[in-house]
Order: C-alpha cells, then sequence, then structure tokens
C-alpha cells in the first residue's frame, strides 16, 4: 500500500463518543443556539442539539488545546499541542463551509487560548509556557499584526484571553502573577500592556469573564476567589468571599444578562452567584471538576462541561442539571458487542465498563470498580453476563441489565487479568495473565472451579479466541508466541513464533487459519493444522497493529493501531479497501457489529467512533 492514503476510499464516520474535559472553556455554543462546538483528540466536533447529528472539522495534526468561535458565529478557531521544538497551528474554520479558512503558525509547543474580536476583523492568540508570547492577527488577511511577549520577565506564564465586548482595540490576559489590559496600536503594529494593580493579592488567573457593557472584568483564581477588576481605572474593586472560597479553584465563569454569575470550581461544584460577594444562591455537585460553561443564547439555558468527559444541560429556572453526553476520559482497552444484535456494545476502561446504544450513542449502564483498570470485556454468548478481566488479578461477572456483580473469581492471575474468552456454551471462561499464564474456569451458577493452568507463554497474553466447537483457542503474547491450545487435553496443539510483540489473533470463520498482528506492523496469514506461515503484509507504515478483526462472512478484516487509521482490507486480495481518518489517539481495539452494519473503534484518548460498514454482506456463516 502507498503511503499516500488519498488514492484510496475514506471510511464514513457516523458518531463520535467522547469530549475533551481537560480543555479550559473547550464547550462552546455557536451564537445560532442551535449547535455546539467542543474538541476531541484532534478533531472539533460540531453537535446539532435538536437531533445530536455530528459534523468534524479535521485539520489538526495533534490534540486541540484550545476552541474559541466568533461572535457573528462565522468563524470557529482552535489552537493545538505539538512536540517541543515544533510550530503548533492555530487554524480559522469558516463556520458555514465547514472547512479550514487559515491555518497561523507562529507558537512553538502549544496554543493555550484563543479570543476574537467583538466584529470578527482580529484573532488574538495565546502560546504555552514553552512559547510564552501572544499574537494578534487579522482575519481577512490572514496574517500576523504583531507580537509580544505575554508577561513580565518577572511574572509567570499566561493562561488565558479575552477580547473586550465593545472595541476591538482592547482585550485583557490573565496567569501566574500576571493581569494586564492591552492595546492595539494598528498604525505602528504594535499592542500596549497596562499592568492591572492588585495590590498585596498574588493570585494564579485560571478564567476571565467581561460583562457586555465593559465597565469591569472578573478574574477566577485557583485560590478559589473571583477577582473584580474596573476596566478603566485597572484597578482591583472587590475580591470574592474571603471566608467562603469555591474549592479547588474556579475553572469557569459567566456572567447572565440578569448580572447573576455562574461558577465552576475544580471540585465540580456549579455554583448561580449573586450580590458584590458573589454568594451561591444555588448550587449542584457535577461528576468531575467543572472547566466549561456555555451560555445558549441570552442566557435561559447553559451548558457545563467536566474533567471526566461529562456535559451537562442547566435550565436557569429549576438549575437542575440533565446529562447530555458522557464519555471515557482515560485509555479505552476493549470492545464487546452481544452475540447476534447490534444495538448495543460495551466498552472498558480505567475504573468502568459502560454500555452504549448503538444507534444513538448514549450511555445505558455504566458499572464502576474505581480505581482499577478493566483490559478485557465479553458478553457470554446467552447474554446474561458480562465477564471482565481486571489489573487487580480479578474476573469479575455482572449481569447486563442492571450492572449487578454475580460472581468474582479472586487471584485469578497474580499479575493482573490481560485477555478473557467465554465458550459459546457459556460453562466455561478462558482468561491470561500479565505472568503468561493461559486458565481455565468452570463456570456455575454461584460458583468457579479452575480446571487447568497452561504455562507455555512467558509475557502477558493480549488476545485469546476460541473456536467454535469449544475444543480448541488461540492466546497471542507479547513474548512472540501465538499459541494454538487443546481445551480437551490441555495441551499445546501448534505454536507460531515471529520477532513482534503479538497484540491481536483471529480465526478465520472457517477456522482452518489465523491471523496475527502486533509491533512489527505486520500482519501475517498462519495455518491452523501445522502452524506454517502462509502470507505477510505490510500493515502500518508507523506503529504497532493494537486491534484486528475478520468479518463474518471472511471477505474483509479490519485493523487498527499507533498510525491512528481504521483500515478495511480484503482477506484473498491482501489490499486495503477503506481507510478511516479521526482518531487522534493510538486505536487500541476495533470491532465489527453482529450484522456488519458498522464498525467501532476505540482509542487511547477516550474516544469511541462508529463507522459506516463498506462492504455489502454476502451470505453469513451459520454460527
Amino acid at each position: 500500500m502507498s503511503a499516500d492514503t488519498q488514492e484510496v476510499p475514506q471510511l464514513e464516520l457516523e458518531s463520535v463518543i467522547g469530549f475533551n474535559g481537560q480543555v479550559f472553556s473547550g464547550l462552546i455554543v455557536h451564537p445560532d443556539r442551535e449547535h455546539i462546538i467542543y474538541p476531541l483528540g484532534c478533531t472539533v466536533i460540531i453537535k446539532s442539539l435538536n437531533n445530536n447529528k455530528q459534523e468534524f472539522l479535521h485539520g489538526h495534526t495533534n490534540n486541540v488545546s484550545c476552541v474559541t468561535v466568533s461572535r457573528s458565529g462565522k468563524y470557529v478557531a482552535s489552537g493545538q499541542v505539538t512536540f517541543m521544538g515544533f510550530k503548533a497551528d492555530v487554524i480559522i474554520w469558516d463556520y458555514d463551509r465547514k472547512d479550514m479558512y487559515a491555518r497561523l503558525q507562529l507558537h512553538k509547543a502549544k496554543v493555550e487560548a484563543l479570543a476574537f474580536s467583538p466584529n470578527d476583523l482580529y484573532l488574538v492568540s495565546l502560546g504555552g509556557q514553552d512559547d510564552g508570547s501572544i499574537v494578534v492577527w487579522n482575519v481577512e488577511s490572514r496574517e500576523a499584526i504583531c507580537g509580544s511577549p505575554a508577561s513580565a520577565h518577572s511574572a509567570g506564564h499566561c493562561l488565558t484571553v479575552k477580547f473586550s465586548n465593545q472595541s476591538d482595540d482592547t482585550f485583557v490576559s490573565a496567569g501566574h502573577g500576571t493581569l494586564r489590559v492591552w492595546e492595539l496600536d494598528l498604525p505602528n503594529r504594535k499592542i500596549r500592556p497596562t499592568e492591572c494593580q492588585t495590590g498585596q493579592l498574588k493570585r494564579i488567573v485560571k478564567c476571565l469573564e467581561i460583562p457586555e457593557d465593559d465597565s469591569f472584568f472578573y478574574c477566577g483564581t485557583t485560590s478559589g476567589d473571583i477577582l473584580k477588576v474596573n476596566f478603566r481605572t485597572k484597578l482591583l474593586n472587590c475580591c470574592g468571599p474571603v471566608k467562603e472560597k469555591f474549592s479547588k479553584g474556579v475553572n469557569a465563569v459567566q456572567v447572565l444578562k440578569t448580572g447573576d454569575m455562574l461558577v465552576g470550581s475544580g471540585d465540580g461544584s456549579f455554583s448561580l452567584c449573586r450580590g458584590a460577594n458573589f454568594k451561591p444562591v444555588k448550587k449542584v455537585q457535577l461528576e468531575g471538576g467543572v472547566t466549561s460553561i456555555a451560555l445558549r443564547g441570552q442566557g435561559h439555558q447553559f451548558f457545563a462541561g467536566t474533567e471526566s468527559s461529562q456535559i451537562y444541560r442547566f435550565n436557569y429556572t429549576d438549575f437542575k442539571e440533565e446529562l447530555v453526553s458522557t464519555g471515557h476520559n482515560h485509555t479505552v482497552n476493549d470492545i464487546a458487542f452481544p452475540l447476534g444484535t447490534s444495538d448495543l456494545f460495551a466498552t472498558c476502561s480505567k475504573n468502568d465498563i459502560r454500555v452504549w446504544h448503538t444507534d444513538t450513542s448514549r450511555e445505558l449502564l455504566r458499572i464502576s470498580v474505581p480505581n482499577m483498570t478493566c483490559h478485557a470485556v465479553e458478553f457470554m454468548s446467552d447474554g446474561r453476563s458480562i465477564i471482565s478481566a481486571w489489573n487487580d488479578g480479578k474476573i469479575r461477572v455482572f449481569t447486563p441489565e442492571s450492572g449487578k456483580l454475580m460472581l468474582v473469581i479472586n487471584n485469578a492471575h497474580s499479575m493482573g487479568v490481560t485477555a478473557i474468552s467465554a465458550t459459546s456454551d457459556c460453562k466455561k471462561i478462558v482468561s491470561g495473565g500479565g505472568e503468561g499464564q493461559v486458565r481455565v474456569w468452570e463456570i456455575g451458577k454461584d460458583s468457579h472451579r479452575l480446571v487447568e493452568a497452561m504455562k507455555e507463554h512467558k509475557a502477558t497474553i493480549s488476545c485469546i479466541k476460541i473456536k467454535r466447537n469449544n475444543q480448541e483457542c488461540v492466546t497471542a503474547s507479547s513474548d512472540g508466541t501465538c499459541i494454538i491450545w487443546d481445551l480437551v487435553r490441555f495441551v499445546r496443539n501448534q505454536m507460531v513464533l515471529a520477532n513482534t510483540l503479538f497484540r491481536c489473533v483471529c480465526y478465520h470463520p472457517e477456522e482452518f487459519q489465523i491471523i496475527t498482528s502486533g509491533t512489527d506492523r505486520k500482519i501475517e496469514y498462519w495455518e491452523v493444522f501445522d502452524g506454517s506461515a502462509l502470507r505477510e503484509l505490510e500493515g502500518s507504515l508507523s506503529g504497532s497493529i493494537n486491534g484486528l478483526e475478520i468479518s463474518q462472512d471472511g471477505h474483509h478484516f479490519i485493523t487498527g493501531g499507533d498510525d491512528k487509521l481504521v483500515k478495511v482490507w480484503g482477506y484473498t486480495e491482501g489490499e486495503v479497501t477503506h481507510i478511516g481518518v479521526g482518531h487522534s489517539g493510538n486505536i487500541t481495539r476495533v470491532k465489527i457489529c453482529s450484522n456488519s452494519r458498522y464498525i467501532i473503534s476505540t482509542s487511547a484518548d477516550g474516544a469511541v467512533l462508529r463507522w459506516r460498514y463498506p462492504h455489502p454482506v454476502s451470505e453469513q456463516n451459520p454460527h
């Protein structure tokens, strides 16, 4: 396959589950009041509030670190992080056309914050800690007007910028011990800062809010208080409640038309505050620290985004939270579909297993095991239980409707359970561990018994697949071997060896061949009968292949890995037929749903993507 992915047809991306709640002020309601805009990995997502339809802005080469929208709604701007010594891009997007309007490159390593001037004339961008500069761009000419160091040498780095509401020539910047009001001097192509006098107060400002009339501006601090500064005199007017500070700092502030203020803090509390001392009159507790507040229209409705990748909706009158979007905020390790249905699927990550409705991407169930990581998950073929492998060495079995714990196998493996699979008669579970053992368990209603432990692998078991007749299974390990086991006599039938850490293995539906892949980027076909190598494909140009799945008709298979691409291959031709571009983290798993309508892929940044399966499905196998 050529390095140029443009020649291959693209997979159609239908839905993305996820939201990067670590980006401060990363959730925005578009001025049309019909869409919310937020980042996930290197993608900016535009989601309709009416029908949840999503559109995607692709163009960044690394994670999006900030996003903003112009007051007219004509432009969206986003900045990214990159590697030390490299330029971090700012992209201005044409909102109506949903494509790139300009790519701006001056900052190094990271773009910290962005703001449009009130009449869309200018965009101000703030570089991260390793860059430390503020640049003002002319939106129409797509060129930089001028730049300046963001803060004085004696102050720390700057964290946020905000334009005035009345003037295209004035904006505010704030951060570690720095608070400045800037004037743009266009004829001389300069920006001139005035330091705000805060007296003895030393604060780290995380967020800024400027009311419509520009009389004052408010600064949310890591100390948990809110500063109020006079825009004209640059003097501190008053300080937030000293007695009752916001726990874990103020991360987000919004002033409503009524004069009330919404405050989101690092401990997850979301407050409606009133009066000169910002006294909370209504307060709710959300999951994860609040990092974004976005108003819809006049502020009768608003949204809050949190660090744990949740988006909540509120109405001003009743101030009750409604969860509108959820996502994983850690690496997603595995995906599972119940046998014979594509309506729902499960994913597992750190702390939890989640069950999703496939068509609507809605979370139906969350099974939480705090501070533990689930490595693998599978539905039993009768649909009555979910089996899961955990890093504390336990196998946990849950009910799929309520998530109730049915059975725990303690000390199943000494170095964590890393892979798991169940026989089709639901009587046995085969598990693999970090120490390299493969164990077979007999499962009763409330009981379990270790039948056999097979000890030939020398390193972590990464994948287990069981043959349909339940008499044989194949295990892939990072010791460079895949072993085909006899599950009747519990001995090794065959072993295949390669100079790789195996990540995934699959039986062809006719079960005479297996295909494997791993860190050597090769996809290899092997004969089950004698373990001989049949063919080898170059699976990826960069990085290991972590996910592999064969379609039920055996004509195609899909792969995903560290090159962040989902690839669909012809099984016999060994050629790529389609490529999916959309992930920004390394892909961890790929799955084809039971009726071959969708492909689900997951990645290290917590994203779950749903793609349309591109091939017509021929006659299915009888299983």
